[in-house]
């Protein structure tokens, strides 16, 4: 959704300092997570943790594996949001199809899948596999 008013608008030199400044920032993070939820892979990304989580409620998951599990979830969310905003500006610069395009997003996709794998497996082992191996 390209919003013309906001490429061609020039930045005034005057910055928010304090509340107002925190308030701003939090307005653009909750702009990024609404842009975040048209995503169809974050969407599933969402429903994946949520599953993972009735997992951990059933196999007594410990207070530290809820937490492990939570961090690795937001490193996902950030790298989804990075993945998404490379997505867009190459769209943007660079609307032909191009190597430079093509790689930047093919990059992109790769962080993301790590993450995904790590998370899955993070789950797996606690969900499973934390059951039967000695501590």
């Amino acid at each position: 959704m390209d919003r013309p008013d906001l490429m061609t608008k020039k930045r005034t030199g005057h910055k928010l300092k304090g509340i107002p400044h925190l308030l701003a920032a939090a307005s653009y993070s909750i702009g990024g997570a609404r842009r975040l939820l048209g995503e169809a892979a974050f969407r599933h990304e969402l429903i994946a943790f949520a599953v993972a989580m009735v997992g951990f409620v059933i196999s007594s998951a410990t207070l530290f594996q809820y937490v492990a599990m939570v961090l690795l979830f937001l490193l996902m969310i950030a790298f989804e949001a990075l993945n998404t905003a490379i997505e867009e500006i190459v769209d943007r610069v660079s609307p032909e199809i191009s190597d430079m395009g093509r790689n930047a997003k093919d990059l992109g996709s790769l962080a993301c899948l790590c993450l995904i794998l790590a998370n899955s497996a993070y789950a797996v082992y606690v969900i499973f596999i934390s059951h039967f191996l000695p501590v």
